[in-house]
């Protein structure tokens, strides 16, 4: 019999940290996937910061690298540079990404380096407490915003579309924004990563992943509510799909 599915070699059989509906689990699944397809388990390393993320070398069996919150991009130009034929990867929370380490991401891209981010977008600082977040969307809660995120209040401002800014960047070659929020969700989000990681490994230049992922604990939400949020608000203000892809055209950096 011919077997469709099986426990990926890339991640250690333990029991889950991660609340129940949280997207963090079908990421790492999808992931370590990926790496066992390509045969990089030996040549792999994930770089993982503070947030939810820090949990991420419990599961991953490959080498990982825990940076200081936001410093990760840091981490993995240097790691990509002296290992140049090692699959890099960073995994990255919104809070994380967005916020403290917005310039060490941004000059990552527009230097082009030749790591990939896997950007995880809840919405919200997970692990901290439920703090709003750069994504955050109009009217949502946060523990730093009661009555909801509003514009006009001093400090909150407008949630950032994190790959739209970054697909302006000369650096960047391959940006697409995914979600597992249903079977076939899960499927394109894979292949948007195994594309990124494709890329990396051809020599391109930065390439990332963005990923919509349900927070049912922060969002007061059981896991059924806090998909159909997600499809309902979080879609239409961080539309799904590529958004830069200069791999077919030839002019990857």
């Amino acid at each position: 019999m011919k077997q469709v599915y099986g426990y990926p070699d890339s991640l250690y059989k333990i029991p889950t940290k991660y609340c129940g509906g949280c997207g963090h689990g079908v990421i790492h699944r999808i992931i370590a996937g990926i790496i066992d397809e390509m045969g990089l388990r030996e040549r792999a390393v994930i770089t993982n910061p503070v947030g939810c993320a820090i949990w991420a070398d419990l599961y991953f069996d490959t080498d990982t690298v825990q940076p200081a919150h936001g410093r990760t991009p840091a981490a993995a130009t240097g790691i990509k540079r002296v290992l140049p034929d090692h699959l890099v990867i960073c995994y990255q929370g919104d809070g994380d990404m967005a916020a403290i380490g917005t310039a060490e991401m941004i000059h990552a891209a527009n230097r082009g380096e030749k790591f990939t981010t896997i950007f995880v977008n809840n919405a919200i600082y997970g692990m901290t407490g439920g703090q709003m977040a750069p994504t955050t969307l109009i009217g949502q809660k946060a523990t730093t915003a009661p009555y909801g995120r509003d514009p006009n209040e001093a400090g909150m401002g407008y949630p950032i579309r994190v790959s739209e800014l970054l697909a302006t960047l000369d650096g960047t070659s391959y940006i697409a924004r995914g979600t597992v929020n249903n079977a076939a969700n899960v499927r394109k989000t894979r292949q948007y990563i195994k594309k990124a990681l494709e890329a990396q490994m051809s020599g391109k230049g930065f390439t990332m992943v963005e990923v919509l992922s349900p927070c049912p604990t922060n969002w007061s939400m059981d896991p059924v509510q806090a998909v159909e949020w997600l499809e309902k608000n979080m879609i239409p203000v961080f539309p799904l799909g590529e958004i830069k892809n200069t791999l077919e055209s030839g002019a990857a950096k």
